[in-house]
């Protein structure tokens, strides 16, 4: 099969004009960046519409280094729903150059069923992640020019809690002393870097649900404490407007197109394991206002992801979707069987008989939230009947569908079957019952989450995470609901334990306050929120080639 890139020269986008007009999208609200991306104004989503804006929910079972293939499959589901007629679009978060640069590589699906201009999308695109970049860090800089400048409102420098960010993985900057070279230069303190999609900055603009409101969220977010040990707030900088203004034409969604013309909205960019994990409130609506059916994704597993888009994202923007679709392949099952990423070819029954535990607890995990699951087969050249067989059968003891896809070698036409399938299965769903109630501790929000998503035992809090604790307390903020940071490859919060862990504890090893956000950070076992390159990135299979095209970004 030809390499991604050589599939996209196979297409040639449609301007951007036509893919908006499908979805009766003025052009006037519209801000082209060139021919085959715009920019949409937040005011599309006053105009009146009949449209059903029935949403699908597109997660996985524990992600493998085989890969599950969950965005090819969002956009293979769309092409689908576009080739059977039906009024559909597309919501999605944006790469970070961070995992493109990384050992993930790109972000814009494979094969046959890609978004498109997969180069621009991956690399700069319209330059959201630097401007939630640069906002986060004005806050930075104007915190300590503040201390510099005499301290008025007397910041404890060992009490900061706001770190700069950047889009890339740099281990190295993980911790680091600021202010180093005399008098002339700042204060000396210690500090660091996360990356730019665990930017609070990030969360913020995705849960926002307008410009109002964004502001909003900056103005009180907590940057640290005074000497007496009370909270100083972004506000209290008076940078806000400045950081809104960085901010302005990030706040607004960015519309492209699948190599089949099927519309998506490519927006926001937290990652799962260490952030809310989805594009933004307003991509989302965007989306189901101008469609009647819309299809987004939550990253990582269904006990990440998902978990954050329902306890948090729903609540935040009371949305619940009408449809689930958990993500799966033979060879994920096979390496939670316990068999190694580079003997995945032949059959082998027994490993996915043993890897089918992690499928079971994904689909109990839907089933608490009250929604009946569709599972999707990533069907791979390797696959043999006999394996799928299994899978299918163990949907049907389960008693949910199941179909089985082929969108990466066919595009639309390898996800008619799941279509069908997830347009049956609206009516098996109920309302979404969340996880937990707001007004229940912070212990055992977290303790709801463990057992009943990861199915640990219970939960134990480090001496660092009992302070931390304390600290939300005295502040009022117990009423939030939890972000859990957690290791994406486990059911647990050591990444080593594939397949279906049991009798274990989680262990929060520190809280992390994000106000503005609207959520607290559950810092567990050793979660970073700076990755760091691999051996062999990815950056050194890319190159850009004389005609201008770049390859090895896939």
């Amino acid at each position: 099969m030809p390499t991604d890139v050589e599939i996209a020269q196979q297409f040639t986008p449609k301007p951007i004009t036509h893919i908006s007009e499908a979805l009766g999208i003025e052009e006037q609200y519209l801000y082209s960046y060139g021919r085959d991306i715009a920019k949409v104004d937040l005011t599309a989503l006053t105009t009146p519409t009949q449209k059903k804006g029935l949403l699908i929910l597109v997660s996985a079972t524990t992600p493998t280094p085989s890969g599950e293939g969950k965005t090819t499959t969002t956009i293979g589901l769309g092409q689908a729903f576009t080739q059977l007629n039906e009024s559909v679009c597309m919501a999605l978060r944006e790469p970070s150059l961070g995992p493109c640069l990384g050992m993930k590589g790109g972000a814009t699906g494979g094969g046959y069923s890609q978004i498109m201009p997969a180069d621009r999308i991956n690399l700069h695109f319209t330059g959201d992640f630097h401007a939630i970049t640069s906002a986060n860090n004005l806050l930075s800089a104007a915190l300590d020019n503040h201390i510099y400048q005499g301290n008025a409102l007397n910041i404890d420098p060992r009490q900061i809690v706001w770190r700069r960010v950047m889009d890339m993985n740099d281990r190295s900057l993980r911790k680091i002393v600021l202010g180093l070279g005399g008098k002339m230069q700042g204060i000396p303190r210690e500090g660091g870097f996360d990356i730019t999609a665990a930017s609070e900055v990030m969360a913020m603009l995705c849960l926002a649900n307008d410009a109002e409101d964004l502001q909003r969220r900056l103005e009180q977010t907590l940057i640290g404490f005074t000497y007496q040990g009370d909270p100083v707030y972004a506000e209290q900088l008076g940078i806000t407007g400045a950081m809104m203004a960085l901010l302005r034409d990030a706040l607004q969604p960015n519309l492209v197109q699948s190599f089949e013309g099927t519309p998506a909205f490519v927006h926001g960019g937290p990652f799962a394991n260490i952030a809310h994990g989805c594009n933004s409130v307003i991509a989302t609506r965007m989306a189901m206002h101008h469609a009647d059916w819309a299809i987004t994704e939550a990253g990582f597993g269904f006990d990440l992801g998902a978990e954050k888009f329902f306890d948090i994202k729903c609540r935040v923007a009371e949305l619940d979707p009408d449809a689930v679709v958990l993500v799966t392949t033979v060879r994920a099952l096979k390496m939670h069987g316990g068999k190694n990423k580079n003997d995945l070819e032949n059959e082998d029954l027994i490993a996915v008989e043993q890897g089918l535990e992690n499928l079971d607890k994904h689909i109990e995990s839907v089933e608490i939230f009250n929604k009946h699951p569709v599972v999707a087969l990533n069907r791979f050249a390797t696959d043999t009947d006999a394996e799928i067989a299994l899978i299918r059968a163990r949907c049907e003891v389960h008693g949910v569908s199941f179909a089985e896809t082929n969108h990466h070698a066919e595009g639309g036409k390898g996800a008619i079957e799941l279509a069908k399938v997830v347009m049956a299965s609206v009516e098996k769903n109920r309302p979404f019952k969340p996880l937990y109630e707001l007004d229940a501790s912070v212990l055992e929000k977290v303790r709801a989450v463990c057992k009943a998503m990861y199915g640990a035992d219970d939960v134990a809090f480090s001496k660092d995470a009992e302070k931390d604790l304390k600290q939300v307390e005295k502040l009022g903020l117990t009423h939030l609901p939890v972000c859990i940071a957690k290791a994406p490859s486990s059911l647990s919060d050591d990444p080593a334990l594939h397949g279906r862990p049991r009798d274990f504890e989680v262990t929060v090893s520190a809280i992390q306050i994000n106000a503005g956000a609207g959520f607290l950070v559950i810092l567990t076992g050793k979660i970073m929120r700076m990755p760091g390159l691999p051996k062999k990135p990815a950056a050194n299979s890319i190159k850009l080639l004389k005609s201008g095209i770049i390859e090895g970004l896939e």
